[in-house]
């Protein structure tokens, strides 16, 4: 039996005015009798959140369909109206190779143009840091791409972004979210399109994004030399083929392979479970090809591009993959150290990192007099940052996140795998010119730095009681703080959600400045371990972070300190009750 809410819902949705194939769909579900189906479709109203849509894909108000996009779309243009009185609006549009991407771009682009609003439409799939630049380079006041990043094949989503090309912050992503709400039926969308005000662009964008990007390379001379490092790249059936094979040989680089099985752009993602490079199992083909031809580096892109993987050899000529954190500290590293050698350091310059992020990135910009600052998670508020610092004439080198993101250079606003695939293998390149490799490189880092490691946990909590499951989690972190981890004691507790350092010596709280409230706890202990724990806010998850800190005196040492610390993640997720 359904609760009696959810067969009002049900009865409602059947009585408007949807589409007879999406009606058809729902009976078709209500007769197979799943009340768990059932209800996960109808329970709620697909939540418009501060970054946009994210869901699995059908017909239900808790579903990504045309009609919870077109609310989201219809929103935004009211609100593009009430921004922009007086001036023409023109938005871009992108989408990426999931299953309904192109279907759910059109419908976004004929609702837009419905509302009088000139819509730039790439006619293919494109990557998102593409759509980021293209509202720069077009002068829009917004965008919007159509992508679920790395989630599973069932999945889909709706970025959307502001006049800077960053995704929208405060106070217009809270804006949006009342104009969205305020849509109180489908017959309150526009869906009759005005193809007079849809224009399609590709090569208009292309040429000038990938001049943009070859601009980039802080040591062509070297590229030169070593252009035929072998490289291996896979876009695991996304958006990375239209354009890193591209700008890779822009940069200079001859010698790429590309996995043929994932090079197809396919929203079912045939060849793997999850098309996530943080995944090994997403990598296999492409390691597999490396170990075949013996590359010297792996490439790897997330279905929407924004996200970068990397594979490199390690001591003992064995392929290991980089975390986001060890990639995001190698570029960091390298672009800072070789800006200093350059004579580029003005006293003007800055780089930033999110909290949940490795330390090693702060304690590389301090030790090299750059100011980093550091951001909620998202690279949405690495954007609000340039925004603003942009505005006092300051200049962004890069940017990054664990969770596989970097970005290079203020002409995009959201993190950028095409840019990072060509720093990445230019890193290569420089250390393969001097007869070393990437791992020697991140050894001669954690040996300058100190070696930081990290882990993450993520568990997953589905429906409408996971929901409920990970705010018990939050609260009961929040009544009930660790008084240690990891053998060492906690000293200060962070809640983002109040802005607020707890003191546990002292009990005094100091204010954090300059962040806005986000469900994000972090424990900070005495010998430098750092734990933190946040909600997703694309996924039904609870994210647990580690970071934890030994000196690392040799190269010899690089294997036994990792074990150790590996050691000690592991002990301390066991100690949180989190296997």
């Amino acid at each position: 039996m359904l609760a009696p809410a959810i067969q009002a819902k049900i009865d409602a949705y059947l009585a408007g005015s949807y589409d007879d194939v999406s009606k058809a769909e729902i009976r078709q579900l209500v007769a197979g009798g799943d009340a768990d189906a059932i209800t996960d479709a109808f329970y709620r109203t697909l939540e418009f959140g501060t970054g946009g849509l994210r869901g699995i894909m059908g017909a239900g108000l808790n579903r990504m369909n045309r009609y919870t996009l077109g609310a989201a779309t219809q929103g935004l243009c009211n609100y593009l109206r009430q921004s922009f009185p007086d001036e023409p609006i023109r938005v871009a549009i992108a989408h990426d190779s999931r299953l309904n991407s192109p279907e759910f771009a059109r419908v976004a682009a004929g609702i837009f143009s419905a509302n009088g609003i000139e819509v730039f439409l790439f006619s293919a799939l494109r990557p998102t840091p593409e759509l980021s630049f293209a509202i720069r380079h077009l002068g829009c006041q917004s965008g919007a791409v159509i992508t679920a990043s790395h989630n599973p094949k069932e999945y889909n989503g709706y970025k959307m972004y502001w006049q800077d090309g960053g995704q929208v912050t405060p106070p217009h992503d809270k804006a949006i979210i009342t104009e969205v709400n305020a849509i109180q039926s489908v017959d309150d969308i526009k869906f009759a399109g005005n193809p007079a005000l849809i224009h399609e662009i590709d090569a208009l964008v292309d040429e000038p994004y990938l001049q943009m990007l070859q601009g980039l390379s802080v040591k062509p001379e070297v590229v030169d030399r070593q252009r035929d490092l072998g490289i291996v790249f896979t876009p695991i059936h996304g958006t990375g083929i239209t354009l890193v094979p591209s700008a890779l040989k822009r940069f200079g680089f001859q010698n790429v392979r590309i996995v043929q099985e994932q090079a197809t752009p396919d929203g079912n993602f045939p060849t793997v479970v999850s098309p996530n490079p943080e995944e090994k199992p997403a990598m296999q083909m492409a390691l597999d090809l490396a170990k075949a031809t013996d590359a010297d580096l792996v490439l790897a892109t997330d279905p929407d591009a924004d996200r970068v993987g990397a594979g490199i050899k390690n001591a003992q000529g064995e392929w290991v993959l980089l975390n986001g954190n060890q990639t995001a500290a190698l570029l960091v590293y390298y672009l800072l150290t070789s800006w200093r050698d350059a004579g580029r350091l003005t006293g003007r310059e800055y780089i930033c990192n999110t909290i949940v992020t490795t330390d090693l990135i702060n304690e590389m910009a301090a030790a090299l007099h750059v100011p980093c600052h550091l951001t909620l998670t998202g690279f949405k508020y690495i954007a609000q940052v340039i925004r603003e610092r942009e505005k006092l004439g300051e200049t962004f080198i890069c940017g990054g996140e664990e969770s596989y993101g970097f970005l290079i250079g203020q002409e995009v606003r959201d993190k950028d795998a095409v840019a990072a695939c060509c720093l990445i293998a230019e890193l290569a390149a420089v250390m393969r010119d001097q007869g070393k490799t990437l791992q020697d490189a991140l050894v001669a880092m954690y040996t300058e730095f100190g070696y930081r490691k990290e882990g993450l946990i993520s568990l997953t909590k589905k429906g409408p009681r996971g929901a409920d499951e990970i705010k018990e989690m939050m609260r009961d972190l929040r009544a009930n703080p660790p008084r240690q981890i990891g053998g060492s004691p906690v000293v200060t507790a962070l809640d983002y959600t109040t802005s607020e350092a707890l003191d546990l010596a002292t009990g005094t709280r100091t204010k954090l400045e300059g962040y806005d409230p986000s469900d994000v706890l972090q424990f900070l202990t005495a010998d430098g371990t750092k734990v933190s724990a946040r909600p997703s806010g694309t996924e039904p998850k609870i994210k647990f972070y580690f970071s934890v800190r030994s000196e690392l005196k040799s190269a010899a040492d690089y294997d036994k300190v990792g074990a150790e610390l590996d050691a000690k993640i592991a002990g301390i997720i066991g100690e949180m009750g989190l296997k």
